[in-house]
Parts: structure tokens; C-alpha cells; sequence
């Protein structure tokens, strides 16, 4: 059996970001039931100079949307980072499972050759398709849903392994 860029990447962003949402759902609830204010836990970070929940949330979306699109070649969403609350949050999880989703087998074709290049003010990176996958999305993509859950249980939100790992099969 062989497996495509499609394979490695579309279902494995849909299942973090699906994960990813149910985390906030226990942070919701952890936060309602204990009459945290409603921006307490969005602004909350791990560290003084980290991102907050919400940041970490907004980009673990950029990086799925960008990866979907700069792989199949089309234009990649613009989404506002307003986002302010745990339903802002899931909004935003949700547009941005709704377009990966999107997202074809077909349109992956060959994608692993594609070239994509990253503008940044620094610095420019190029790759092809799968090294863009493996070496710089999926690395970002993790640290930043990992950051997110990790200051959910920071802050007494009772997640643990299996609701970062979602459902497995």
C-alpha cells in the first residue's frame, strides 16, 4: 500500500484541530463551573513570554489552513485573530476544519515536489512539498496544540493524554 501527501497531512490536521476543540470544551466547563471570567483562560499562558491560549490556538489554525492550501496550490483563508473566548475559539477550529476538509486527494497529487516558500520578515524558507510537511508544519502544528493543552492543564483543566490523542481508530 502506498501512501500520498493527502494520506499524511489533511486527515492528520483534521484529527489535531478536532482534538484540539474538545480540549476547549473541557476548558469551557472547567471554567464555568468554577466562574472563571470568560477571558481568564484565553489570555492565560504558560510563561511570561509564550503566547496566550488563544494565540497558540489561532496558530496551531494558520498552520493547518496554510499547509492545506500552500500543498494543493490554492489560496490560503484569512481569518482575523480576534478571537476572545472559548466559543470565538471552537468558531475558528471549526472554519478551519471545514477548509482542510475541503481539501481532495487529487488536488494533493504531486504535491510532495511542489515548491513552497515562506516570506518572513527575517528570513526566507524554501521547500518542497513534503519536507514543508514534515520539517516545518507538522513540528509547528503539534508544538502549538501541545502549548494549548498544556495551559488548559496548567490552569486545573482535567485533559489528559487520550484528549490530545483524541480518537485513535
Amino acid at each position: 500500500m502506498s501512501m500520498s501527501l493527502y494520506d499524511v497531512s489533511i486527515p492528520v490536521l483534521k484529527l489535531g484541530l478536532t482534538n484540539l476543540s474538545a480540549v476547549l470544551d473541557k476548558g469551557a466547563a472547567h471554567s464555568e463551573a468554577r466562574k472563571v471570567g470568560p477571558d481568564t483562560f484565553p489570555n492565560a499562558r504558560l510563561i511570561i513570554d509564550m503566547f496566550p491560549l488563544k494565540r497558540q490556538v489561532q496558530i496551531a489554525c494558520d498552520t493547518a489552513k496554510g499547509a492545506a492550501a500552500r500543498l494543493a496550490g490554492v489560496e490560503t483563508p484569512k481569518h482575523e485573530d480576534n478571537e476572545a473566548t472559548f466559543a470565538e475559539l471552537k468558531a475558528r477550529i471549526a472554519k478551519t476544519v471545514d477548509f482542510v476538509g475541503s481539501i481532495r486527494p487529487a488536488q494533493l497529487a504531486g504535491a510532495e515536489t511542489r515548491e513552497v516558500v515562506l516570506e518572513f520578515p527575517n528570513q526566507t524558507l524554501r521547500f518542497n512539498g513534503l519536507s514543508y510537511l514534515n520539517m516545518f508544519v507538522l513540528p509547528n502544528f503539534y508544538f502549538h496544540t501541545t502549548m494549548a493543552y498544556a495551559i488548559l492543564r496548567q490552569n486545573g483543566v482535567e485533559v489528559g493524554k487520550m484528549d490530545f490523542l483524541g480518537k485513535i481508530q
